[in-house]
């Protein structure tokens, strides 16, 4: 399992990869106050910190104070020191690292959680969790330079995150999270039906349109997306995969 996940997350991040290699960084993306040299340099800096996480975690766990002090300031830290970086210097260093992240996570020996900001994790729900932030950050480049990228069945992946994370999108807001269940069944990109869970209400429509929502990507109005029962229509207006708090979303199109 855990090595199908990080050849999908090699592939996410490939992609993004040829994206951004001769595109302009300058570009703003729908992340405020972003252009898609953040985007990368963000992602560059959170595989570092994956690195150390998995690598030596006692001193991981030990920075974890400071930076919750200034999270803010600890994200912005990753963008200004790449600023200076020439495109070479700033993809270059950006590929060392994912790799050496990922060689990382091949390594942890089996049953160690990996301490990260949230909830110690498996190798497997981190790489899970990395997929998740690359495919996100990616479709904010891609917003930015006018791509559109073709799904795939790596879209499975932060479905599976989007629905296991339903509870954590109430706790995250001081919120209980309901005990209905709800069933969701998602169209996939070749086609087929992906099912998670069982339960009378029902959340249905395009898998994309579904990571899109729990990734904060699209607004749910702009998104084909179908709640059946109130708790269902209630989590697509709270739905949130990520960790940290509570994201403001993007404005409807």
């Amino acid at each position: 399992m855990l090595t199908a996940l990080l050849d999908d997350l090699r592939a996410e991040q490939a992609d993004l990869c040829s994206i951004v290699a001769d595109a302009d960084l300058d570009a703003p993306t729908p992340a405020e106050g972003w252009n898609v040299r953040d985007a990368v340099s963000h992602l560059a800096g959170t595989d570092v910190e994956a690195l150390k996480a998995a690598t030596r975690p006692e001193e991981f766990v030990a920075g974890l104070t400071e930076v919750a002090k200034d999270i803010d300031g600890f994200l912005t830290g990753q963008l200004v020191e790449r600023r200076g970086l020439s495109r070479e210097q700033l993809l270059s260093s950006w590929q060392d690292g994912f790799d050496a992240m990922v060689e990382a996570f091949a390594d942890v020996p089996a049953g160690t959680k990996v301490p990260w900001y949230g909830p110690p994790m498996s190798p497997a729900s981190f790489a899970t969790a990395r997929l998740m932030e690359y495919w996100a950050h990616g479709q904010d480049v891609a917003d930015a330079l006018g791509v559109q990228r073709a799904a795939t069945d790596r879209l499975r992946h932060i479905c599976h995150l989007g629905v296991r994370t339903r509870g954590f999108a109430y706790v995250n807001r001081g919120l209980a999270p309901p005990d209905v269940p709800v069933a969701v069944e998602l169209t996939a990109p070749d086609g087929s039906t992906w099912a998670f869970g069982d339960g009378e209400q029902r959340v249905t429509g395009p898998a994309e349109d579904f990571c899109l929502l729990v990734t904060q990507r699209r607004h749910r109005d702009d998104l084909a997306l179908r709640a059946e029962g109130e708790a269902a229509h209630e989590w697509l207006g709270l739905a949130q995969c990520f960790a940290g708090p509570p994201g403001p979303g993007r404005a409807r199109r």
